[in-house]
């Protein structure tokens, strides 16, 4: 079920009304709230929802059973066998195939044949997402930062339909008090959840879909057809492409939880402003990258072993998040290419602090230089992201930088096109003084006044959209 469809906008033209109307008698707003959100879920493949059900239980017993022991070393097996459970289930529904494969390709190199078959799982939507939160919160429970619920709140945080596909991911010392919190409809900053979701929304239907349909398919689907200068202009409009997609999704997802009184973690914060790779990833899938941080980077080591310790955990901790968007060599790719510059950013560094020399002196030029060459080092690790294949990631790459390819035609790169990419970038260095302003003057306005814009609003994002909606891209992460 995608949120701006006319499906989602009738279910929660239910679930909102029925979970205000409920919340007095908690027990039963919690019943309610996780029928509505398996609902939700199962809605795609209701064959899942067992997955998600399973993954609560065991999870959830895991969880309690290490809050009740008290040996560190039966603890820390407790937790094992927690993290075990978790991987086993991302790893055959979602690795099997690829390790399948390229074991295959590896002893066909060396001429050995492989009887194996591929096992052709369908992939559950979301599972990267719920499976993350559930590890997070066995080992919260571990490192005693919190102490796990009663069953039905777990589930119920697990669910929770508005982040159960595709994030934000909400830890669950951030999710779980908040079930049992008192809340009042009437303080509810209602402005700014229906602001959050129609920028979420322009964002998916005008500029995400909009740049998809009319340049970034096409070019990655064949490069070998196309000019430099489209494949150029290709990957941009992917970069923002899957930012207006991504961001539009948590948007949404934030404003929905806030309209049911709920409150998420920032996701995004203008990461295209970033002046370095660190500053890209403390702007970026916020919450990914404080996940990967604080439950794999740190317990590797983090930066406590040295220069070669630290570049290893930097690998290895983007490596693996490469892997948990999607099981293929391109996704590893991406990956490594975004802990290599971490690790030569960290390099440069730390030979300054060696020799003594003070910090660059934060001139607007040196910002803007700094900004350029973070853009185009993470838009060229999208080129990975978003092929099909390495060999077409290479071909998309060499054609691209070809001398000989940009004197061709190029029909793709249109006014909309270029339009569309410099709304999605330039919206991003509007100063968020603007952004709180325009909040606050639209929630001012009365009941009356605010349905017209709000109107008017979807007015202009099912004029300015192309016809049908496509899925999110993170819902198949």
């Amino acid at each position: 079920m995608l949120f701006p469809t006319v499906t989602f906008a009738l279910f929660f033209f239910v679930v909102l009304p029925t979970s205000w109307l409920l919340m007095p008698t908690r027990r039963w707003w919690k019943i309610f709230m996780l029928a509505a959100s398996y609902f939700f879920y199962g809605y795609w493949d209701w064959h899942f929802v067992f997955l998600l059900a399973l993954s609560t239980v065991v999870n959830q017993a895991f969880a309690r059973w290490i809050h009740r022991t008290d040996v560190d070393q039966r603890r820390r097996a407790i937790l094992f066998g927690a993290v075990a459970f978790n991987i086993a289930i991302l790893g055959y529904f979602k690795y099997a195939d690829f390790f399948i494969q390229s074991s295959r390709d590896v002893l066909g190199a060396v001429g050995v044949s492989s009887g194996s078959t591929l096992v052709n799982v369908a992939l559950p939507v979301g599972i990267s997402f719920f499976t993350f939160q559930a590890l997070s919160y066995v080992i919260d429970v571990y490192r005693r930062d919190f102490e796990p619920g009663p069953l039905i709140n777990f589930a119920t945080y697990l669910s929770f339909f508005p982040h159960v596909v595709a994030g934000p991911i909400v830890r669950g010392s951030e999710f779980m008090p908040q079930i049992d919190e008192p809340k009042d409809p009437r303080r509810i900053d209602a402005s700014r959840a229906f602001f959050l979701i129609f920028i979420g929304l322009f964002k998916k239907v005008v500029i995400a879909n909009f740049l998809a349909t009319h340049i970034v398919d096409q070019v990655f689907a064949s490069p070998g057809r196309h000019s430099s200068l489209e494949l150029l202009v290709g990957v941009y409009g992917y970069a923002v492409q899957i930012y207006a997609d991504f961001s539009g999704y948590t948007d949404m997802a934030i404003g929905i939880a806030l309209l049911l009184g709920f409150r998420f973690p920032l996701n995004f914060d203008s990461p295209y402003t970033a002046t370095s790779l660190q500053d890209f990833w403390r702007r970026w899938h916020m919450t990914l990258s404080r996940w990967l941080r604080d439950y794999l980077y740190i317990p590797l080591g983090g930066n406590r072993g040295g220069n070669k310790t630290t570049y290893r955990n930097l690998m290895l901790t983007f490596v693996i998040g490469g892997l948990w968007h999607g099981a293929a060599w391109t996704f590893v790719v991406w990956g490594a290419i975004h802990g290599t510059v971490l690790s030569i950013e960290h390099w440069r560094r730390s030979v300054r602090t060696a020799r003594g020399l003070p910090d660059p002196p934060d001139t607007t030029g040196r910002r803007w230089r700094s900004r350029i060459v973070t853009f185009n080092v993470v838009c060229l690790a999208w080129i990975f992201f978003r092929a099909e294949s390495l060999t077409r990631a290479i071909d998309y790459l060499l054609r691209m930088i070809n001398p000989a390819n940009w004197l061709d035609a190029s029909p793709l790169v249109t006014f909309g096109v270029l339009l569309a990419i410099v709304i999605g970038i330039g919206g991003q260095f509007v100063p968020k003084g603007f952004t709180a302003r325009l909040m606050s003057s639209f929630s001012r306005l009365s009941p009356v006044a605010m349905g017209v814009v709000l109107g008017v609003a979807l007015m202009v994002i099912n004029t300015l959209g192309p016809r049908g909606v496509a899925p999110f891209i993170y819902f198949r992460f």
